[in-house]
């Protein structure tokens, strides 16, 4: 018995990578109101003395005291995308990441 063959399936598009970001950069940023809402109940936390950059500041990178002669700065660092291509962002976020 032959069965009919089954059509092939219609493959799915995928969505644009660019597509996803819609704001850009800091367009897509939690305006600065929503944040503080977000964190107004950690302020009352106790916060050690080592931190000398933190959320009191709302700055978008913390301090941390190392020694009395170093100190490690983090910021968070997003790219959004930049292009279509996966492979060709993925390149892009490499040689992002190498920079910094």
């Amino acid at each position: 018995m032959n069965s009919p063959a089954a059509a092939p399936a219609t493959p799915t598009p995928e969505p644009r990578l660019t597509s996803l970001s819609h704001g850009g950069g800091c367009g897509c940023k939690i305006a600065p109101g929503v944040l503080s809402a977000i964190l107004k109940d950690t302020l009352a936390m106790p916060m050690p003395p080592e931190l000398l950059v933190g959320i009191q500041t709302a700055d978008d990178a913390a301090v941390w005291k190392l020694n009395d002669q170093q100190a490690l700065i983090a910021t968070p660092d997003f790219l959004i995308p930049l292009v279509d291509h996966p492979f060709a962002l993925g390149r892009i976020a490499d040689d992002n990441a190498l920079i910094y």
